[in-house]
């Protein structure tokens, strides 16, 4: 008897452990993100969003081989207790062109989590829910359809989305 795994639905989390001096300045990613927003600029290039991009591709690289090229990037910030629409970073009609991954990442965060949607075979419409933290991750594939709540009533929440490709 034999298995075979045909299809499977990566979802990685955890800590930004950066080495002691070696931190990521959020309050940067903060600023920045602010900037973006507010002036409709694309959101520019950093030594701290630098920092987490590598950390990120690398260390998933190694612990589970899977090699990720940047595609996009941009920050949020949500207003206290607002709710983002149903989000999906794919584009149906153009799957080429769309991104392989999706990462979340709590640049400056207060009671928010993220609601991720899938199918499990014949289980249709499932979730799973997350908190978003602060200096946390969340990385999964953007077929998935997601969606961000900020429980806090009176804190701006700031996340990172970062999309790639898949090598």
């Amino acid at each position: 008897m034999e298995k075979k795994v045909l299809s499977e639905i990566d979802l990685i989390y955890g800590d930004v452990s950066m080495p002691s001096g070696f931190e990521i300045n959020r309050d940067v990613l903060v600023i920045d993100t602010f900037v973006s927003k507010y002036t409709g600029k694309p959101f520019e290039f950093s030594i701290p969003w630098d920092m987490l991009n590598k950390y990120v591709r690398e260390h998933i690289k190694v612990n589970y081989d899977i090699e990720l090229v940047n595609k996009n990037f941009w920050g949020d910030m949500y207003t206290p207790l607002q709710n983002s629409e149903l989000l999906l970073e794919i584009n149906k009609v153009d799957l080429k062109n769309s991104p392989d991954y999706v990462l979340l990442y709590g640049v400056n965060v207060k009671n928010c989590s993220v609601r991720i949607y899938y199918d499990d075979n014949r289980k249709k419409g499932r979730s799973w829910d997350m908190p978003l933290v602060n200096n946390k991750f969340l990385l999964f594939p953007s077929t998935c359809v997601y969606f961000i709540s900020n429980k806090h009533e009176d804190f701006l929440n700031t996340i990172h989305t970062i999309t790639y490709d898949k090598v």
